[in-house]
């Protein structure tokens, strides 16, 4: 027994000869657009910020005294040095090389040449004696113009390449540093798109081959993800170029993954409907009308919902937060439009033919138990148990979600932030065993006071726990450009400087009323200690000067994980209303929005317990940073409850005709492969991210992923049918399906 009779028959002629051929022309601009596009992509990368601007929050106190410290210098330096070791203790062949390296330091393009530093040696612990080191700082900033990404890595690059050139034999050289490990950073996001796109286009194809059964099929989707990518990056280069918005190494790569999953999921809802309607129609044009008008309410709904989750983030504090939503968004919006204009027509043109071996004919096939008999045996035996079924989903899901008090979000440390260990983070660890009570050289904390009150905080300052006690430790700040002339006409003048503060004609001098001061710190500077002397800090100085600013890296990094934890509690409860108001309006009733949202959340608390677990004895990560439990959501919610809206909107389209509870059957049969499929898709593209060697992204990549499918199997599939098939016609108040007389 079929349906055949309860649905209108095709009739020919229907089409409209006018709106079919705009919409053909639509489509060829997205097409030339998104062909277009294609170039700006290896663009992108001129115009990233990776530096700490880029993530710091404008309106913390670090980057307040970064943005005045540009008063007091033209060149707003990256701390970095160049460590030098020999196991068996350094030479006098070696040292004489060692002290070459500085003058050839000093002439390589983008060093800061006039902090270029003498050489420091090991005198104490395991490495005394052995070990040598220059700082040799990077220009970050010089006369209001930032160095770019790749700038920074080729500077970083050439002193690697000058401090190794002619060494003897036997030494070993490292960089380390704020600069070397920032640079580390930067280089492990160059030729992302090739390679992130490379892994994500072979396992969608490896994916799509699978689920189509087609060897040419699986071209249409991923061809038109690509034009998607391209399109939404003549916008983000423009914006981001113009200063409109902020790209950094992390968005990109977030935004390829996400275009490349979101667009294969639109393309597998698309096709569904379309190989269904080719069972009806004869014109293709006809059946693509059909299938357009059923999947694109889903997909559209989908997408707004993802891009107003994503908008959500512009109201973070921290810019790299900030700029991440703008940037996602807009590659959401060019997914969408590609995939309801180019990717129909590209259907239609092609013919029948790209289903082969299993082509679609005009046979009138609609009964679902024919056309998908096993998701039609799925859902009878989740309805028909429907209490164990949502029952034992939902325990199954709580018994994951306790594990979430686990998941620690401390913060990682830079160095602890990579899969792979850099020749950065190497010299790093070597440094600071070489030079333990020297950690935090090179990384001061900058401390901006009022000019009269700078011999006052100074004198506080020194008494700081965690501040060092050596002479040179808590000084004015020196000016590196008299310092400079000074060394070209008597080199001998400045051996003061390494035992003591600068004199006063070599200090900076008082720029608006204000005062710039350095204080070195005992620990590294990425370590959580080093953050607790700069709060420490701040509670000292402003009791003698209340306007004190304390700046410098171990500031940035502590603002940037205060302003983590800020965005987290304000924007998840912001992206849940934006949601439930979306899903309220798409689905027209209360219930059902309810019931999604709080599925989906107990699908991401259980996603975060799972993830602890494998963070914390697994991967054996150190942490998660602040902000991770924020990008978590933002993904696996804004993308999770798409499933949610291409169910429940089928399940609607059914229930008009069949009833709420027989409804929930055919909606789940006839969209429990295609999404199964599209949650695989979109899982598998997420798990790429683990391509780049960064804690971060493997994090966020792991966490997506796996809630993704816990979301695709458990809670779609399981917990909401079963659900909202035992709350029967009620899940639709307080629409009219609700209503006494509506079929049950």
């Amino acid at each position: 027994m079929t349906d055949e009779a309860n649905r209108p028959a095709p009739t020919a002629g229907t089409s409209k000869p006018r709106i079919v051929w705009v919409f053909a022309a639509v489509a060829v601009l997205f097409f030339l657009i998104g062909v277009g596009g294609l170039s700006f992509q290896s663009k992108l990368s001129d115009v990233q910020k990776n530096d700490n601007s880029s993530f710091s929050p404008s309106s913390a106190d670090s980057t307040k005294v970064t943005n005045a410290s540009q008063k007091f210098a033209t060149t707003q330096a990256i701390p970095g040095f160049m460590v030098f070791q020999r196991k068996s203790g350094l030479t006098a062949a070696d040292k004489t090389f060692i002290q070459s390296r500085a003058a050839v330091f000093a002439k390589i393009n983008n060093v800061a040449a006039d902090q270029v530093g003498r050489p420091t040696y090991s005198t104490t612990g395991a490495q005394a004696g052995k070990v040598g080191s220059i700082a040799v700082p990077l220009i970050g900033k010089q006369d209001g113009k930032s160095r770019t990404g790749p700038e920074l890595v080729d500077a970083e690059k050439a002193v690697i390449k000058a401090g190794k050139a002619g060494a003897p034999a036997g030494l070993v050289v490292h960089s380390a540093g704020a600069g070397g490990v920032l640079v580390a950073f930067i280089d492990a996001f160059s030729g992302l798109d090739g390679a992130l796109l490379l892994s994500a286009g072979v396992v969608v194809i490896v994916i799509l081959l699978f689920v189509y059964r087609s060897p040419v099929l699986w071209f249409f989707p991923l061809f038109s993800s690509v034009l998607a990518l391209g399109a939404a990056s003549i916008l983000i280069y423009a914006l981001a170029k113009g200063g409109t918005i902020t790209l950094n190494g992390q968005s990109q790569g977030i935004l390829s993954v996400l275009v490349i999953g979101a667009g294969t999921d639109y393309a597998l809802l698309l096709v569904s409907r379309y190989r269904e309607e080719l069972h009806t129609y004869d014109s293709r044009v006809q059946a693509m009308i059909a299938a357009w008008k059923g999947a694109a309410p889903p997909i559209l709904a989908s997408g707004v919902t993802v891009i107003l989750g994503l908008i959500c983030l512009s109201f973070a504090e921290l810019n790299s937060t900030a700029g991440l939503g703008p940037v996602c968004a807009i590659g959401i919006a060019c997914t969408v439009l590609i995939m309801l204009t180019v990717l129909p027509a590209l259907l239609v043109v092609s013919g029948r033919w790209i289903f082969w071996p299993k082509r679609p004919t005009v046979d009138r096939e609609i009964d679902v138990n024919e056309t998908h008999p096993l998701w039609t045996k799925i859902a009878r035996g989740i309805t028909n148990n429907r209490r164990r079924s949502w029952g034992g989903a939902g325990l199954v899901l709580v018994a994951c979600a306790i594990a979430v008090v686990t998941l620690n979000t401390g913060g990682l440390s830079t160095i602890d932030g990579f899969t792979n260990t850099p020749d950065a983070v190497t010299g790093q660890h070597l440094y600071d065993d070489a030079f333990p009570s020297a950690k935090g050289a090179g990384a001061p904390a900058d401390i901006l006071v009022d000019a009269g009150k700078s011999t006052a905080v100074l004198a506080a300052v020194k008494n700081v726990e965690g501040v060092s006690r050596a002479a040179n430790a808590v000084c004015v700040q020196t000016d590196f450009t008299a310092v400079a002339k000074i060394a070209k006409r008597n080199p001998k003048a400045l051996s003061a400087l390494a035992t003591g503060c600068a004199p006063a004609a070599l200090q900076v001098k008082p720029q608006d009323g204000k005062l710039l001061l350095n204080a070195t710190l005992v620990n590294s500077y990425d370590s959580q200690a080093a953050y607790n002397t700069v709060k420490r800090l701040r509670s000292t100085v402003t009791k003698v000067d209340d306007s004190a600013l304390v700046g410098g890296s171990s500031a940035v990094n502590l603002d940037i994980q205060d302003a983590s934890r800020h965005d987290r509690d304000l924007i998840i409860p912001l992206v849940l209303v934006v949601i439930l108001i979306v899903l309220g309006l798409v689905l027209r009733a209360l219930i059902a929005p309810i019931l999604l949202i709080l599925t989906v959340v107990l699908s991401f608390l259980a996603s975060l317990g799972v993830s602890a677990l494998f963070f914390n004895h697994v991967f054996h990560f150190a942490n998660a940073d602040p902000s991770f439990p924020l990008f978590a959501f933002v993904f696996l919610v804004a993308l999770g409850i798409d499933y949610n809206i291409f169910l429940m909107t089928r399940v609607r389209e059914e229930t008009l005709q069949y009833g709420t509870r027989q409804g929930i059957v055919r909606g789940l049969a006839v969209t429990g492969g295609v999404i199964t499929s599209a949650g695989v898709v979109l899982a598998a593209t997420f798990v790429v991210l683990g391509v780049l060697p960064i804690v971060f992204l493997a994090e966020l990549g792991f966490t997506v992923a796996f809630g993704v499918l816990l979301d695709t199997i458990v809670v779609r599939s399981i917990l909401v049918p079963a659900l909202a098939y035992d709350i029967g016609k009620k899940v639709w108040w307080p629409s009219k399906l609700a209503s006494a007389s509506a079929p049950d």
